[in-house]
């Protein structure tokens, strides 16, 4: 009995680690909700130090740069943001070349074995805040740097996952053709924007009017992102006397990731994958599903597994609206939905992401299966063999985890105004109103000089 005892408790253990290994964690926000409300970037910051090493391990390591770069920037700690940022930029692109070339290799493990290497909407408003970094230290050149690397990613975005659905088809474990998404988002207005403002500052209109006339052409061909009303930017390069000042407000938080659990119910030459309901006397059946043929499946196999799911947040912010000098007033229009890009971007890779777990599940459950049957020939013990076929199915179970990994500091919605002052000093403030009105933050952003040249561009930021 001492023996079987030990068995099991080596099983237990087996399971416990496969478990932990291919879970996402996320015990290091606990109370992150709070404290970005009160605008406690500080002890954000260093709640997400704390946890490196820990939460954030090695493979985590460009997502710790990330987020650790995000709460600087809101911290106006802007040459730090810029280091962490671009570290978590270089680690992005290493890591997909690395993935690349073993993608083959690697197609039955699960991702959170893996190094994170960034969604896509991460990896392209990366460069837009380190081009805003680069505004408020006053450095146009560095900015259009960066606002050139999201045009770029943009342009590649749908051919980059093509690579890798090409390097998951020379798998030797591949049962079906891995194709990807295509990808409907080609040009940031947000993007556009930044660099139209910095050719005005440097009196390059002409430069200035093509990025105007893209960012209309934004809202003609990508309505899908953009079905929303476009700011007026009529006035925007119209000669005049005045100074421009420009308000720039992030408010919210980008979508995270949640787990949906599917099954797969096998027949012959068949999976049929989807949710199940309960039915009579507790019996499982499939509610909803979808086919897929499978060639040498057998019938009566059971499988489950996990796929990541992005799911939007919830914001109390209704609107935004900017005060000069306690008197003057004027609503900020939306410019930009990232979590309706980070939505939309990750439709590309998400057949990858499917098939994969799928064709990983069935080969994991197949395996199990088996040994199974091994054991059940050698196991002459009932209580033994019991518990060898649980920790075998629990383990198969436990290893199926989605990888719930994503940055947790990029906002949800971006919006603008511009007003044109009498050059001067004005105290200027944003203000956040909830969905019934009420009064959620004033964002005192301080007296600001207003000149009739550069740029006179100030942030403000609500993750509510």
């Amino acid at each position: 009995m001492i023996k079987i005892f030990s068995c099991f408790l080596c099983l237990v253990i087996l399971f416990t680690i496969g478990c932990a290994s291919t879970r996402t964690s996320k015990k290091h926000f606990i109370g992150i909700n709070e404290k970005l409300i009160s605008r406690d970037y500080a002890g954000t910051l260093k709640q997400i130090e704390s946890a490196k090493g820990k939460f954030y391990t090695e493979k985590e390591r460009a997502l710790y740069y990330v987020d650790a770069g995000m709460l600087n920037h809101y911290q106006g700690n802007y040459e730090e943001s810029n280091t962490l940022l671009s570290k978590a930029e270089k680690d992005f692109d290493e890591l997909y070349t690395k993935s690349l070339s073993r993608a083959a290799a690697s197609m039955l493990l699960n991702d959170n074995i893996l190094a994170y290497s960034g969604e896509d909407y991460e990896n392209i408003y990366i460069n837009v805040f380190m081009a805003l970094n680069y505004i408020e230290m006053d450095d146009f050149d560095g900015a259009f740097v960066e606002i050139r690397k999201i045009n770029n990613k943009l342009s590649q975005l749908e051919q980059k996952h093509k690579k890798m659905a090409n390097s998951y088809n020379k798998s030797k474990d591949k049962k079906k053709n891995y194709e990807t998404g295509t990808n409907r988002f080609h040009n940031s207005v947000l993007g556009r924007y930044l660099s139209m403002l910095i050719y005005r500052a440097e009196g390059k209109i002409d430069d200035a009017r093509i990025d105007k006339e893209k960012m209309d052409i934004a809202w003609q061909v990508q309505s899908h992102i953009y079905n929303f009303s476009k700011p007026d930017f009529e006035k925007c390069l119209s000669r005049t006397e005045k100074a421009k000042l420009n308000v720039i407000a992030f408010s919210g938080r980008a979508p995270d990731k949640k787990a949906n659990t599917l099954y797969i119910h096998t027949e012959k030459n068949l999976l049929l994958i989807g949710t199940t309901k309960e039915g009579p006397k507790g019996k499982q059946n499939l509610e909803s599903f979808n086919p897929i043929p499978w060639k040498d499946m057998k019938k009566g196999y059971h499988f489950k597994f996990q796929l990541p799911v992005m799911k939007t947040r919830n914001s109390n912010i209704g609107r935004i609206e900017l005060i000069v000098d306690d008197k003057l007033t004027t609503d900020l229009q939306q410019i930009e939905d990232i979590e309706k890009v980070a939505l939309e971007t990750f439709k590309i890779k998400e057949p990858l992401i499917y098939l994969k777990t799928i064709t990983r599940t069935v080969s994991k459950g197949l395996f199990a299966a088996k040994r199974k049957q091994e054991m059940e020939k050698k196991i002459n013990n009932e209580i033994l063999g019991f518990a060898a076929r649980w920790a075998t199915d629990a383990l198969v179970d436990a290893t199926e985890n989605a990888d719930l990994r994503i940055s947790s500091f990029f906002p949800a919605k971006t919006l603008v105004t511009e007003l044109e002052l009498d050059p001067g000093v004005y105290n200027i403030k944003v203000k956040y109103y909830s969905k019934n009105g009420s009064v959620l933050f004033v964002d005192d952003l301080g007296q600001k000089e207003i000149t009739r040249s550069g740029l006179n561009l100030f942030e403000s930021f609500y993750l509510n």
